[in-house]
């Protein structure tokens, strides 16, 4: 499973049974971190999900900001909640890739604001399933 973490919306990717590609990805409407963290923990609960990486939104430069305190402090509460392995996996871009990716399907507005957040998650899913070689995430 993967997490695009963000303040009011978040995007959750899952990889299918056997972790070679992205599956489902939805969007979650949440703003309190602690809800949000038990709603995610239940979902990879029900979905026999065995890890999650959660998307590091770094610098251009490499450096971690306060975008990336937050995503850090929400993967180790995601981690204690769900009990499952929680990584951190550099997110550079993945939201201006979904941007283009949303571009070039004609999606605008309030189509995509409803989207944006699973189509970055999948990036990182799929991003990350390229290093593994097949473990369901």
């Amino acid at each position: 499973m993967a997490i695009d973490y963000g303040q009011a919306r978040t995007g959750v990717a899952v990889s299918d049974p056997t972790g070679s590609i992205a599956g489902e990805a939805w969007t979650i409407v949440q703003r309190d971190r602690e809800a949000l963290v038990q709603t995610i923990a239940q979902a990879a609960a029900s979905r026999g999900v065995e890890a999650i990486v959660v998307g590091l939104p770094k610098n251009m430069d490499g450096s971690e900001g306060f975008r990336a305190r937050l995503s850090a402090q929400f993967a180790d509460s995601l981690r204690d909640i769900s009990g499952l392995s929680v990584s951190l996996w550099d997110e550079r871009l993945t939201t201006v890739d979904a941007h283009h990716i949303l571009n070039n399907a004609n999606r605008r507005g309030k189509k995509r604001k409803s989207v944006i957040d699973a189509v970055a998650a999948t990036l990182i899913l799929e991003g990350y399933l390229g290093t593994l070689g097949g473990a369901p995430v």
